[in-house]
């Protein structure tokens, strides 16, 4: 039987290999892709590094579009499994890939992140909310206008005219992001720091708040760290890495959906922060309680 040749390194030196691949996948993915990019696009190097810096730019769309699957794909998809066969003898058994999942329980985590979606956007309200101190006010200065180019580039990439743009929406900011991150987050950091803290709580909400942090959207910190919480328990309760792919996709699925009903005008606008003003408490409420009994149900019958 094949033995990773870090599989009895201590989780430290893991984490510190697993730091030197993601960086040195990301570098390599990310020259391939300006390379393929100059003759596809039919720019020069200099041209397709400034029209990069320009994400409000409509023209650049499929552009910036075809650059985050370069990076989602360098930084999340490609390193897992790399590192899972240094790590391990069988890279799925490693990630928690070689076990099926079964309909019910896709069903069951389905509902239990939709339950969730007001609790969601509450916790995203509070978060908005928090000031820093006046001494950190250029460090606040700084997250708010990070915030606010995130969010330009968020509602470029959600725009669709078609259901195509729809459909290759759905690819790359539901698909490729529920099974890379997933991967990389809880399938390799969760576990090393789990193994390095002997505490799988430890290692759950650890990698949930790099998980968010990596983000860089300061003001939806709280929320985002709280669903990879969900998504490290759905993993260790479950033993499935498809669980918590799912949980990721049917979440980030839910946004483009509604972005694109809102966008041709069949939504209203107010249905993206239910929850989230003070006079809907009883939604957050309701949303908190459905919460905890699909999470009590998923428990119960999900555990291994």
């Amino acid at each position: 039987m094949r033995k990773g040749i870090l599989q009895d390194a201590g989780a430290f030196v893991k984490l510190m290999f697993s730091a030197f691949l993601v960086m040195v996948s990301f570098l390599v993915t990310l020259v391939g892709g300006l390379l393929l990019a100059m003759p596809v696009f039919g720019m020069g190097f200099v041209e397709l590094i400034e029209s990069l810096s320009d994400i409000a730019h409509p023209d650049y769309a499929s552009l910036l579009k075809y650059f985050q699957i370069i990076q989602s794909v360098g930084l999340f998809v490609i390193p897992p499994f790399i590192l899972a066969w240094f790590f391990g003898h069988k890279i799925f058994r490693y990630l928690y890939l070689n076990r099926k999942v079964r309909w019910n329980t896709i069903a069951l985590t389905t509902v239990l992140v939709l339950s969730a979606i007001p609790l969601i956007n509450f916790l995203a309200h509070f978060n908005a909310g928090i000031s820093l101190p006046d001494s950190l006010s250029a460090l606040e200065e700084w997250m708010q206008r990070t915030e606010e180019s995130a969010k330009r580039l968020t509602e470029m990439f959600l725009r669709a005219d078609t259901i195509a743009d729809l459909m290759f929406n759905i690819f790359i900011i539901a698909v490729i992001p529920a099974v890379g991150e997933e991967l990389l987050f809880r399938g390799i950091i969760q576990r090393l720091f789990s193994e390095w803290t002997m505490s799988k709580h430890a290692g759950i909400w650890i990698a949930a708040i790099i998980f968010s942090a990596m983000h860089l959207q300061f003001y939806g910190f709280i929320p985002r760290t709280m669903l990879g919480v969900l998504f490290g328990y759905l993993l260790v309760w479950s033993g499935r890495m498809w669980v918590p792919i799912i949980a990721h996709f049917v979440n980030n699925l839910t946004a483009v959906l509604v972005y694109y009903f809102i966008y041709k005008n069949q939504l209203s606008e107010s249905i993206e922060t239910i929850g989230a003003a003070r006079e809907d408490w009883m939604y957050t409420l309701i949303s908190l309680l459905f919460f905890i009994f699909f999470l009590t149900v998923f428990y119960s019958r999900e555990k291994v």
